[in-house]
């Protein structure tokens, strides 16, 4: 996401996203009270040693508290230097970090950097948290408005889905001249019956489909093949001929797929991981 930007006292401060957290530019914070040798002189400062090695212990599960023990037992000598680039590699410190390039500099977490604003200034501190809530209630406002249009919009996007799907999984309704050829095979009758088509013609429009027709058909379309394997036996039991047969079988199918499609139970067992309850 690109940096996101905040006037704080007249300055230009960056937010960043980093880790799906926000992080605010120390490096654009320091412009109005000297160069980064103020950020050096704070980091440096014990009480800003202690603050950070807290906040990484309390989220940072991969921190190193022994390193961290070390800077805190140098701190406030006259040869203690620390620079951000030396503390995150030290501790794997995540609470600042730095990127180079346009839009670069220091960056530290929200929590982390208040309190440097803290010891920029307190005037610039408050400032800083206003202009920074400003932006978060901004950002939510939006949001709110895209996940309404969202909402909006994928309820008419449902209504097309819908009736795609309709039109292209609900079996045709045969024509007379479909009816009256005799199929090869029980197999190809209830083929045509489903799909409106033969294996072989299935294999004509898709050359470059892997399996065959079954392969590629949809649960709902595999629930009634086997239904359809079913009837079809009692059928050919009552004596009936395979063009009397077809027109049942199609009918059935016709209204069996009406019936199945959206139905919650069947998607359960699709995936077995979804809720039992879909919202549309």
């Amino acid at each position: 996401m690109k940096n996101r930007i905040i006037t704080v006292k007249g300055a230009d401060v960056a937010v960043a996203s980093h880790h799906e957290q926000d992080y605010i530019s120390l490096t654009d914070m320091v412009k109005r009270f000297g160069d980064e040798s103020v950020l050096y002189n704070w980091l440096r400062n014990r009480n800003t040693i202690e603050f950070l090695g807290i906040w990484e212990q309390i989220y940072n599960p991969a921190f190193k508290p022994l390193e961290f023990d070390r800077f805190r037992a140098q701190a406030g000598l006259n040869s203690f230097a620390l620079s951000p680039k030396k503390w995150i590699e030290a501790t794997g410190a995540v609470g600042i970090y730095a990127k180079s390039g346009r839009g670069g500099g220091t960056f530290a977490h929200k929590d982390i950097a208040f309190e440097f604003g803290s010891w920029l200034s307190p005037e610039f501190k408050l400032y800083l948290i206003k202009e920074f809530q400003r932006l978060k209630d901004e950002e939510s406002r939006t949001t709110s408005l895209e996940w309404s249009f969202q909402r909006t919009l994928a309820k008419v996007n449902y209504k097309i889905h819908t009736d795609a799907i309709k039109e292209r999984l609900i079996p045709p309704r045969l024509t007379s001249a479909q009816t009256g050829v005799i199929y090869a095979s029980e197999g190809d009758l209830l083929n045509v019956a489903m799909f409106g088509i033969t294996a072989a013609h299935w294999r004509q429009l898709n050359p470059h489909q892997p399996g065959n027709m079954r392969d590629a058909a949809t649960l709902e379309q595999l629930v009634v093949l086997s239904n359809l394997e079913s009837i079809n036996a009692v059928l050919i039991h009552q004596g009936l001929e395979g063009k009397d047969r077809l027109v049942q079988l199609n009918a059935i199918a016709i209204t069996q797929m009406r019936s199945l499609i959206g139905l919650d139970a069947l998607k359960q067992l699709a995936n077995p991981s979804a809720k039992k309850k879909i919202t549309k």
